[in-house]
């Protein structure tokens, strides 16, 4: 073959690719994008990498800014080029380092990963939680929570004389999100059904949610209360119906996508006591509410109810496993026998490096309680726009895990968009409900000026708010 020297045919496209890089001008992306990507549904925004800081996230187009109330879906923990990360340069040194070369965390071990996980188990990990395991993708983290208790209880059924498999089912909640991948769409049941439709799934138990609405009165903890006796009912109807088949009980301890809906600590004793009972274990989906969103490093810390396995995520940069000692209980568990449970990558070393150093820096500057704080100033604000609007109601959270109802969808939709074009973005969950995922790092004036965005939003939409405006 003979090979053409000529490289004049090249120039050209060489040529356009370094002035724009050294002018510094910039392609249509999302034209570029839409070439190749489905586009629709995205932001009118193009993320400015560079100058965006903290929660003010800036348009490269535009040159507008927006408080950033959605922290890319509850997975920014210190918001975008937080100093500590830019300036430290033994921190950007780990990082090159762990990216240049992409290692297997699965059976290689690094110094890095090894600082990591000491960070980790100093700052995050409870200690009746040992066990972990790491993957990439929240999802993955939910399928290998759900492997492990498979693992469990098939060994449990071995044990009371079954010689086939038995234990390969899963109790789970209406309003469930806990992901795309292949087990977790037979959980997931939000509202918008395009996510699991026509695709595969289990016939797995599924009960009612018995979620809390606020503010809690008398006769609101009436109705709760009877609520959590019929998922307590349809939960032993289902250990009945499906006896020694069903592994674990998975739920988030906040419902996220779902709705951001609560349940009472006393309702979810219950539950892991019922499953208990059965030998199934209790699961705690924390991949949205993990990481000191809630005002403690884990929401299932502040309901004061400890789970036999959590999964994680999003604000963790590499998501995973953690899990407790009921596993001790049979041998030979995913945790003592090697590859039960793995990936080629095992977690990515890049997000590990990450992890650690905002790990230290939310330890150093205790961010979780910075979100407790800062998270009630928030929930205050809200309860105001709860007072003056008439379409508001059901303002709930914890920490600056929040939320309110609006009267219907078509509202809900309108206020979240007006939102946007006032300067602040927030995200929808539920049938008609807007929640809020701020960074750990939001300030009580940053709050404010997202709320006054949103406020502006309301007033468009509604055009009549029932009260004076709070100053």
């Amino acid at each position: 073959m003979q090979v053409n020297h000529d490289t004049t045919s090249d120039a050209p496209a060489s040529h356009t690719r370094s002035t724009e890089h050294e002018s510094g001008s910039m392609p249509d992306v999302r034209k570029s994008l839409s070439r190749h990507m489905l586009t629709k549904g995205m932001m009118e925004m193009v993320l400015d990498m560079d100058e965006s800081h903290g929660v003010i996230l800036r348009d490269k187009h535009s040159g507008r800014e927006y408080v950033d109330l959605f922290g890319f879906y509850a997975s920014s923990p210190l918001g975008m080029n937080h100093p500590e990360l830019t300036d430290d340069e033994g921190f950007r040194k780990r990082l090159l380092d762990a990216a240049v070369n992409k290692v297997t965390n699965s059976d290689v071990i690094t110094k890095h990963m090894g600082r990591f996980v000491d960070t980790f188990s100093r700052v995050g990990i409870p200690e009746y939680l040992p066990y972990t395991f790491f993957i990439s993708g929240g999802a993955l983290a939910v399928e290998n929570a759900l492997k492990t208790a498979f693992d469990w209880k098939v060994r449990k059924n071995h044990e009371k004389g079954y010689r086939r498999e038995v234990g390969h089912k899963v109790l789970h909640f209406d309003q469930a999100f806990h992901g795309r991948s292949g087990y977790t769409m037979s959980l997931t049941n939000t509202a918008d059904p395009r996510k699991t439709m026509y695709f595969p799934k289990f016939d797995w138990p599924r009960i009612t949610n018995p979620k809390v609405h606020f503010p809690i009165d008398a006769d609101e903890t009436a109705r709760v209360a009877k609520h959590e006796d019929m998922a307590i009912r349809q939960a032993e109807q289902a250990f009945r119906e499906h006896r020694d088949e069903i592994a674990c009980v998975i739920l988030e301890p906040i419902q996220g996508e779902g709705g951001d809906n609560h349940f009472r600590p006393e309702f979810l004793h219950r539950l892991r006591d019922l499953a208990h009972e059965n030998d199934a274990l209790l699961i705690f989906d924390e991949v949205q509410s993990g990481v000191g969103i809630t005002g403690e490093f884990w929401a299932h810390q502040s309901l004061g109810v400890q789970p036999d396995i959590i999964a994680f995520g999003k604000k963790t940069q590499v998501c995973g496993i953690l899990a407790g000692r009921k596993l001790d209980e049979v041998d030979d568990h995913v945790f003592k026998t090697p590859s039960r449970i793995n990936s080629t990558w095992g977690g990515n070393l890049v997000d590990m490096v990450r992890f650690d150093r905002i790990l230290e820096i939310i330890e150093d500057h205790d961010l979780v309680g910075h979100a407790g704080q800062v998270g009630a100033h928030l929930q205050k604000r809200l309860h105001e726009l709860e007072d003056d609007f008439s379409v508001v109601d059901n303002v709930r959270g914890r920490g600056l895990m929040c939320a309110f109802d609006l009267s219907t969808v078509e509202i809900r939709d309108a206020v979240r968009e007006h939102t946007f074009k006032e300067g602040a973005i927030v995200l929808g969950c539920g049938h008609r409900s807007i929640r809020f995922r701020s960074p750990l790092t939001i300030t009580e004036d940053e709050i404010d000026r997202g709320v006054a965005c949103l406020r502006r939003a309301l007033e468009t939409v509604t055009t009549k708010p029932t009260a004076q405006a709070h100053s």
